[in-house]
């Protein structure tokens, strides 16, 4: 079955440490909670791949798993988009909008 591409949108998430794990969470500063868990590629939280506080870019979704909590949903074989600091920046600069 084919994506439905109008649920999905851009979303700057970034890997973090919790609870002596790492997760991937959006980053501040977008319509998206930081505290919102992200199911995506498991290379995102390889640290042999990329280090802690990695930022990327995502095409998700907002979805909830049969009435369970809210979470961002990204498909596991969407290439890698590592981001900079400036090119964080610039994301959220041009959406700016309020949290869900």
């Amino acid at each position: 079955m084919a994506r439905d591409t109008y649920a999905y949108r851009q979303v700057a998430v970034e890997s973090r440490e919790v609870r002596g794990k790492v997760e991937i969470r959006p980053v501040p500063g977008q319509a998206f909670s930081p505290e919102l868990n992200v199911q995506c590629s498991r290379r995102l939280a390889d640290l042999d791949r990329y280090p802690l506080g990695s930022r990327f870019l995502l095409f998700a979704k907002l979805t909830d798993r049969l009435g369970g909590p809210p979470f961002l949903y990204a498909y596991h074989g969407d290439a890698d988009v590592p981001m900079t600091t400036a090119e964080v920046k610039k994301f959220l600069g041009e959406f700016r909008r309020g949290r869900i």
